[in-house]
């Protein structure tokens, strides 16, 4: 049967079209004023700074909770018995590699389009952490499928397109540190970690493009999960602490980089003055000079 739509296209009139122009422009424009503040290198460190005690106490918070709950209160699978708990680990881990390979790949096409430097600072950030939670989920992983599969390593689509991840973030990792000059060193691991991005619908989807023996997602619908309440609940906690810890550590980790690639502003000599007041500490800031 065909259903012929017509659209009202009366509504969309030049007058309409200029006002709508208009008032996308005024938001962007608004926007970059808000954000334009933070692209001072300055700014955004004290801001990280402000950031880190919230997110390191929520961090505790959640990931006691969940860990505990999970662990010792959460009830064991009918089928895989108690080995299923290393779940609360496997995929918030493999769910946050992913999502930190996209804000990185965000971040370098912010970093190629805009020439905005403290994006490229936050990619090369995130990168190790990054490269840290892919590893944690290959082993549990492979920890996991021992018992399951019958063996610690399986060339499944999953798993295979999981690797290829960590070897993207350490490709990523060697160019940022492949060039003295920092600006060419982010081009080209911008340039690897935008080509990268094509992965990662291969790793979300491989379970429904090709016959693996990854199962499926578990907790991809929200609304209906494929698992009890009393497991959901304790995973959720479990994925919030491990999001804020990453969180926690590219904060850290990204003031790190700012204090490396500013090393010579007056504003980073007075925060090592102010931190580390003694006559060594000046007289090797003034011999610097």
């Amino acid at each position: 049967m065909t259903v012929n739509v017509q659209m009202n296209t009366h509504l969309v009139t030049p007058k309409f079209r200029i006002t709508f122009l208009i008032i996308v422009n005024r938001r962007a424009k608004f926007m970059w004023k808000w954000l334009h503040p933070y692209a001072d290198p300055e700014v955004s460190y004290h801001l990280t700074g402000k950031i880190i005690p919230w997110f390191s106490a929520l961090t505790t918070f959640f990931l006691l909770i969940g860990l505990i709950w999970a662990l010792a209160y959460a009830p064991a699978d009918y089928q895989q018995g108690d080995s299923f708990r290393i779940f609360y680990i496997h995929v918030p881990a493999a769910s946050l590699s992913m999502g930190i390979y996209l804000g990185m790949a965000i971040a370098a096409f912010t970093s190629l389009v805009w020439q905005f430097k403290l994006a490229d600072a936050s990619a090369a950030s995130m990168a190790p952490v990054g490269a840290v939670f892919t590893a944690i989920a290959l082993i549990t992983g492979s920890a996991w499928g021992k018992p399951m599969w019958g063996t610690w390593w399986i060339w499944d689509a999953r798993l295979t397109s999981e690797l290829i991840l960590l070897f993207l973030y350490l490709g990523v990792m060697a160019l940022h540190n492949a060039f003295e000059d920092k600006a060419l060193a982010g081009k080209a691991a911008s340039i690897l970690t935008l080509v990268g991005v094509v992965n990662l619908p291969i790793i979300k989807y491989s379970v429904e493009w090709w016959n693996t023996l990854h199962q499926g997602s578990t907790v991809s619908q929200l609304g209906k999960p494929a698992m009890s309440v009393e497991m959901l609940w304790p995973f959720v906690f479990c994925f919030m602490g491990f999001a804020l810890l990453v969180g926690t550590i590219v904060c850290i980790r990204f003031r790190s980089e700012i204090l490396l690639r500013n090393s010579i502003r007056p504003w980073v000599k007075a925060l090592v003055l102010d931190q580390y007041p003694s006559n060594k500490v000046k007289n090797k800031i003034m011999e610097n000079k």
